[in-house]
């Protein structure tokens, strides 16, 4: 693809040839937050725009915070794969994708740098006020796609990006004893776990049977909004934080 004007003006441009139409002519409406996984900056962002890897995102930001545009925002870019949100299966006609240079789980989960994150939050900013994203609409990797993808991770400062105005978030309840919910239970409580995550988005099935599924939608919520365990075990922080969370949403509250 030859060079396009930057759709934010802070970001220079190197085309990727990874991309096409959005379905229907869809706009986006939401933004998903990826890290590359891979050892250097410089390699995931030569495999993005490499005809043969057959994926890319609209956005790099690198560790000191230049953001580079590989694809326009009005087309769709590769990078959810297969991915659901709130009934929707085709994630990259409705998203911005964003990928952050990180080595992930891969390289010991290193921590994101200020620079970073101050220029992921300018970017998702500019990008949620030119397309009117609703702040729940800003996710992770992980939350549309549980089990088979793990990023941003859990070191990614979601608390961070909410206090400056980006994405959804509320303080997760502290991690208590008491009764909680894992692999192999059964019943009403289960079933309205999973309903609770249904109604958040998440592609959970409402069988009143904590399966491996839950358990990694589960895995996927604690990643994202209450961090600091992920086991996919369903306690009183993991059902309390999605329950405020849901309350906490314009439709709900």
């Amino acid at each position: 693809m030859t060079s396009f004007e930057a759709d934010y003006s802070q970001a220079r441009v190197q085309p990727s040839p990874n991309h096409g139409e959005r379905a229907d002519g869809r706009k986006p409406d939401m933004i998903l937050l990826h890290y590359t996984g891979m050892p250097s900056p410089e390699g995931a962002l030569e495999w993005l725009c490499r005809d043969e890897s057959q994926v890319s995102s609209h956005y790099f930001v690198q560790p000191d915070g230049e953001v580079v545009q590989l694809v326009p925002e009005s087309r769709r870019a590769w990078h959810a794969g297969k991915s659901f949100w709130h009934g929707e299966t085709d994630i990259n006609s409705l998203s911005i994708g964003i990928e952050i240079a990180n080595a992930g789980h891969p390289g010991g989960l290193p921590d994101y740098p200020k620079e970073q994150i101050a220029a992921v939050i300018e970017l998702c900013r500019d990008c949620g006020n030119r397309w009117s994203i609703a702040p729940e609409r800003v996710l992770g990797h992980s939350d549309v796609a549980p089990v088979r993808k793990v990023d941003p991770g859990e070191k990614f400062p979601w608390r961070e990006l909410y206090k400056a105005g980006v994405g959804h978030w509320v303080e997760p309840a502290a991690i208590t004893g008491g009764r909680f919910f894992q692999r192999g239970d059964r019943g009403q409580p289960i079933e309205a776990l999973q309903s609770m995550l249904s109604l958040y988005g998440y592609g959970t099935e409402i069988t009143g049977e904590f399966s491996d599924k839950t358990a990694g939608d589960v895995e996927a919520f604690q990643r994202h909004f209450r961090p600091e365990r992920v086991d996919g075990i369903a306690d009183f922080s993991t059902i309390d934080t999605l329950h405020r969370l849901l309350s906490a949403l314009p439709r709900y509250s």
